[in-house]
């Protein structure tokens, strides 16, 4: 999309395409041995507790000793695609045509 080597600049071409030129120069990390270590943890309470969120998930891993924030629980909840399974709000509610 970005052709560096045209002769527009690279901020005259994100702009044209509609998107932030940040994105352009933007080099994706890889998480780090802690947040690895974190998220297998992570995985593995949520096999065993799906309904935990990231409350529970946070004070789960503090019984545990591992101090964490609930923010960062939940960032990494997202990454990974894990949600908790429980009734979500208006579905128990009846339903108009039953």
């Amino acid at each position: 999309m970005i052709d560096r080597e045209h002769e527009l600049p690279v901020t005259r071409q994100a702009r044209l395409l509609g998107i932030s030129r940040g994105t352009v120069y933007y080099l994706p990390r890889s998480p780090g041995d802690g947040d690895l270590s974190l998220m297998r943890r992570l995985d593995e309470l949520h096999l065993e507790h799906p309904f935990m969120g990231a409350r529970m998930l946070r004070r789960q891993l503090q019984r545990e000793g591992i101090h964490v924030g609930r923010r960062h629980v939940r960032t990494l909840m997202r990454r990974m695609g894990l949600e908790a399974l429980c009734p979500q709000p208006g579905t128990s509610q009846r339903h108009p045509g039953h």
